[in-house]
């Protein structure tokens, strides 16, 4: 079957086009259209997302970003057999721009709605290859556990079967992302400021993860609490306090100071992750988010699962970020489950709503 999906949950407006086959067990993605519209140039002056500028992008995008995707697929609205939408977690001025315009698709084409959930989407991105590819051949083994980290989100999920979670642990406060663009700001930085803190944190030889890197000395905070819940705000503001005592910054304090705020983070996210496998005795992780951009988390996760027991899987990049290619597959997953609104019923208020804070199970 051919599913349309639709994501605005924060600032990107993607639409795209999968054909899935198959069952929970044994399934098959092919990507025939992977289309995303960045708001990042709308966003950059504020220093961070404002939600009534991503609905007014989201609105005015969507119409264009459709017909783009169908094009590439080349398909007409006849050869559509779902319409999945995104409605939550995120911005639900943003959610609701997707949704609406979903819900009208559905009407207007007379294609079943199936709700995703953004969350959901992350993990089974790393079914996929790439965006124009077909499903790896290699197996996850499951239970798995997920870590999921973005600007909004920094959740680590108990995957027992593909529709089936149980969220493990959280963030308390800020999500990764969001305090990574927090520190870049106090460091001076333009928006998003994660990409930023990664490049500048690059110049700095690095030495072993946990090695003294500097002559900053960042906590790493809840490292050693017993459960699996982060809290990166004390983190922020421990930078903040030691730009503080030192002054004005040079080029070279800077990168330093972003190398151990790096580092800072993924230590934390590497021992609180290791603990979950530990606990659950899962096999796999599966790591999902815009994060996973960062080259210094990859190449520490890649270094530590190549040395222990566990399977890491990581998506490509095109599918790390907000996208409409992952909605679409946990659309399916939710499709086979039954969880189909009918064309009918698609303006229904009471059947479909946007959840800013949608969990994951």
């Amino acid at each position: 079957m051919k599913i349309l999906a639709i994501e605005t949950s924060c600032d990107e407006t993607a639409v795209s086009i999968v054909e899935a086959s198959g069952d929970l067990s044994n399934h098959r993605f092919q990507v025939l259209s992977h289309q995303v519209a960045s708001q990042i140039k709308e966003h950059a002056p504020f220093g961070g997302v404002v939600p009534s500028i991503a609905k007014r992008e989201h609105l005015k995008n969507l119409p264009l970003v459709l017909d783009q995707a169908l094009g590439e697929a080349s398909l007409t609205p006849e050869k559509i057999d779902a319409i999945a939408v995104t409605v939550g977690p995120g911005l639900e001025p943003a959610l609701w721009a997707g949704i609406t315009f979903a819900q009208d698709l559905a009407v207007k084409w007379q294609k079943p709605l199936v709700p995703a959930n953004h969350l959901e989407g992350h993990v089974v991105s790393v079914l996929l290859g790439d965006e124009t590819g077909e499903m790896r051949n290699e197996k996850i083994e499951l239970p798995a556990v997920a870590l999921i980290i973005s600007g909004g989100h920094t959740e680590l999920v108990l995957v027992k079967n593909f529709g089936q979670y149980e969220r493990l642990g959280g963030t308390r406060d800020d999500a990764v992302g969001e305090a990574f663009d927090k520190v870049a700001r106090l460091l001076g930085l333009p928006y998003p400021g994660g990409p930023e803190i990664s490049k500048l944190a690059n110049l700095e030889v690095k030495p072993p993860l946990g090695g003294l890197t500097s002559k900053w000395h960042l906590p790493r905070p809840m490292i050693d609490s017993p459960n699996l819940d982060f809290s990166f705000s004390g983190l922020k503001t421990a930078v903040r306090y030691a730009i503080q005592k030192h002054g004005e910054l040079s080029e070279a304090d800077k990168r330093s100071l972003a190398c151990e705020f790096q580092d800072a983070v993924i230590e934390v996210l590497l021992a609180k992750t290791l603990k979950a496998l530990d606990q659950t005795g899962a096999q796999s992780l599966i790591i999902g988010g815009g994060v996973v951009a960062n080259p210094r988390l990859r190449e520490v996760f890649t270094q530590v699962s190549s040395q222990s027991h566990f399977s890491l899987h990581i998506p490509r990049l095109s599918l790390a970020t907000d996208n409409a290619t992952m909605i679409a597959m946990a659309g399916y997953f939710r499709y086979l489950a039954g969880e189909i609104i009918p064309p009918e019923q698609a303006l229904a208020t009471d059947i479909i709503i946007a959840r800013g804070n949608l969990p994951l199970k």
